[in-house]
């Protein structure tokens, strides 16, 4: 058995080695440089483009939107967002016209040689703009989507309080800083067929995207995903768009054309995580006993829908937090604003609402005189229980576990106490918990619609293919795949192989999101397998396993192709949100503590303690990796990382003045994996990837309340916002 291990990882080698090639270290024989020129103003309208006359114009291809062969429209939840501006400009980086040479000094050179003539108008910038313009950017009224849940009632749940307690939360932009930036080589082969080749998380998504594009036939279409440095959601719709762009140029230049983004490009045209405003109104008993929870969430789609409606569902989800209440109602909006589009990060709308439940629980601790902990295991969500949407918790709830192993190892008791007595001198401590959940897998009959499929083969020799459409951005996919289905088909680990994802040579498994890719398309990956092996055997019960394979394939091929399908027990009405929200949930606590210097505010992250309930660990190493990464992406939303705004521009558009913590920053992790096996994933393994998002910044929060007495309840946490709330 090699599930529960940590064998070395199939693309360990190559990466460490230096050998692994990205799309940046491609090359192709007459291939060109492609880049984008974009609009430097929040809204308006294109007068006018001019090219310079004295630039020699023979040798660059120049693409704009009546260029496009098929619709000039980006697929993703709303026909919106056009693949290039035919006159309108939504935000400031909206892509305006597309330009190739054959080297990168004559692309910068053309590039320079065109002036975008733009009439500016008034931009729509804030939320609180979003909520009353005077012009729409989308629709109507302005609002990507809304959505509202309720279960008992509030009046009674408020009537049954001792206390009331109101609080607004809020948090904004965060940028990935996934270690390479977007890229994608494109040409069009011989027959017609499109293809792209980059790096890119959802392959089967920019597929989609690119036949409506060019108006081309599922067939003549292809999409490669190449060795891909991190995504966090970032890569998840944005590709299309940069896909698309350089298949425009190859098709116009009649030659492959590659398009790589700097990293200033990078952080601006790009998506990024959803700002959001939280306002809740809760009713406690003195005890700390929920009661009553009414909650608002407002999110900045940015200038188009793109991911907006699943981001702002699973934020709506989350909103009530891991915590039981008699009477909810919780009403969610997502409106649009002139700047970049916002999109899908690691966690998706959970990190935000979680961020504001968590700070509003500490509030009722404090307005209560009790500890956050005490107030929290009051309320927390055990088997049996049932959420907002009406969900039974029938399975895997290792809420208990995780608070336990969090709380016992950081010895959180003893220092709360000893961090409460008054301290002397310049550093102060202090010590903060969160605790949350996070469903794994798509919401509701997300999956059902989904329809992710995967292949394996059987292969001379007895050695299996996967295929799936589920992409490895640096996560390990390609490893717990072939763990899983060397398991369960009974076979040493070397014996399976992971196809390339190539949309020519397997299946659309689905996007690779959601914390679906182990717990949903590895339990078919595992089904597959199995059922290839007992096909094996039966045909050929004696003899080695090698023998008996080239025996069973010598009566022909033998391959499985499964669809996953759905938990029958579980049961979601879309139009009143309620029901089983999610086949299962991931549970975790985390512990922070910190020093804060009274002179800077600056915080050091002295320990972090990071208990996680995912089921099983496939590969206890690697989900180690997961939530260490994760949570040090949470400490940077929490501290440093903020975009910094001015009239719809990003100002600091550099990693150099976007503030993101390095190994140095990152404080000891203590990491437990708690497993309370999910019998609908694979081996019991449920979602862990976006979990780690999470706890990070209420669990920073609230020690650094306890240090100083005070937080800010907005992110990001840093020292000057902090210095503002303690001297107030």
């Amino acid at each position: 058995m090699t599930v529960g291990q940590s064998p070395p990882r199939v693309d360990g080698v190559a990466k460490v080695l230096g050998t692994a090639r990205y799309v940046d270290d491609l090359t192709m024989p007459g291939m060109w440089h492609g880049a984008t020129v974009r609009s430097r103003v929040a809204a308006g309208r294109i007068r006018e483009i001019r090219f310079n006359p004295a630039f020699d114009w023979s040798q660059v291809t120049v693409v704009t939107a009546k260029d496009i062969p098929g619709e000039n429209i980006i697929t993703t939840l709303e026909d919106d967002q056009p693949c290039l501006a035919d006159g309108i400009i939504r935000h400031a980086y909206e892509p305006i016209l597309l330009v190739a040479a054959e080297t990168k000094e004559h692309l910068a050179a053309a590039v320079a040689a065109i002036e975008v003539i733009i009439d500016a108008e008034t931009p729509i910038l804030t939320l609180d703009e979003a909520l009353n313009p005077a012009q729409p950017i989308f629709g109507k009224d302005n609002v990507f989507k809304r959505y509202s849940i309720k279960r008992g009632s509030l009046a009674e749940g408020f009537a049954e309080a001792d206390v009331i307690v109101e609080g607004t939360y809020e948090v904004g932009h965060q940028e990935h800083i996934y270690i390479e930036p977007q890229g994608m080589i494109a040409w069009i082969e011989q027959d017609g067929t499109a293809t792209v080749q980059g790096s890119l998380q959802c392959p089967y998504y920019i597929h989609k995207a690119m036949k409506r594009v060019f108006n081309l036939t599922e067939d003549k279409v292809r999409v490669i995903q190449n060795v891909t440095g991190g995504g966090f959601g970032g890569k998840e719709e944005y590709p299309s768009l940069i896909a698309c762009h350089a298949a425009l140029l190859a098709l116009k230049a009649g030659r492959p054309v590659k398009i790589i983004y700097g990293r200033e490009e990078d952080i601006e045209a790009t998506t990024k995580r959803h700002p959001a405003r939280m306002t809740y109104r809760t009713g406690v008993k003195k005890d700390g006993t929920l009661t009553a929870m009414d909650v608002t969430v407002l999110m900045d789609g940015g200038a188009y829908c793109t991911l907006t409606p699943v981001v702002l569902s699973r934020g709506t989800l989350h909103a009530s937090g891991a915590y039981r209440c008699p009477a909810i109602e919780i009403h969610s909006t997502a409106v649009a604003t002139n700047t970049p589009p916002n999109g899908a990060f690691r966690g998706f709308g959970a990190p935000q609402t979680i961020w504001a439940i968590e700070r509003h629980m500490d509030k009722i601790a404090r307005t209560l005189d009790l500890d956050p902990l005490a107030v929290r295991e009051k309320n927390l969500y055990t088997l049996g229980d049932t959420t907002a949407t009406g969900q039974l918790l029938k399975e895997s709830v290792g809420s208990e576990a995780c608070v336990e192993a969090a709380v016992m190892a950081s010895g959180y008791w003893s220092k709360r106490k000893e961090y409460a007595q008054p301290q002397t001198g310049r550093i102060r401590r202090g010590i903060g918990i969160a605790t949350f959940f996070h469903g794994a897998g798509f919401t509701g009959s997300g999956e059902a619609r989904l329809k992710g499929k995967v292949q394996v083969d059987l292969q001379p020799g007895g050695r299996l293919m996967v295929r799936s459409g589920s992409t490895d951005i640096g996560q390990g996919t390609e490893t717990v795949f072939a763990q899983m289905a060397a398991d369960a088909a009974k076979l040493p680990l070397d014996m399976v192989d992971v196809h390339p994802v190539d949309t020519h040579g397997v299946p659309d498994s689905g996007p690779t999101v959601a914390s679906r890719t182990t717990m949903v398309v590895g339990s078919i990956v595992a089904d597959a397998a199995a059922e290839v092996a007992a096909k094996v055997r039966e045909l050929t019960p004696e003899g080695d396993w090698a023998q008996a394979a080239d025996k069973a394939l010598a009566q022909g091929p033998i391959s499985v192709l499964l669809q996953y399908v759905p938990p029958g027990t579980n049961q979601w009405d879309d139009d009143t949100y309620s029901g089983d929200a999610y086949p299962c949930f991931s549970w975790g606590a985390d512990i922070a503590e910190v020093e804060v210097d009274l002179d800077t505010m600056e915080v050091t992250v002295v320990d972090f303690w990071a208990a996680q309930d995912i089921g099983k660990a496939i590969h206890p190493v690697m989900c180690a990796g997961q939530i260490e990464g994760g949570t040090l992406q949470a400490i940077g939303w929490a501290l440093c990382e903020e975009v910094v705004w001015d009239k719809g521009l990003i100002k600091n558009n550099r990693i150099t003045n976007y503030i993101i913590p390095t190994a140095l920053d990152a404080p000891p992790f203590h990491t437990f994996l708690i497993e309370e096996p999910f019998s609908g994933g694979p081996f019991g393994a449920k979602g862990v990837g976006e979990l780690p998002m999470d706890g990070g910044a209420p669990a920073l929060a609230a020690a650094i309340e306890q240090a100083i007495g005070v937080c800010p309840d907005s992110l990001p946490l840093t020292p000057e916002r902090l210095l503002e709330v303690y001297r107030a």
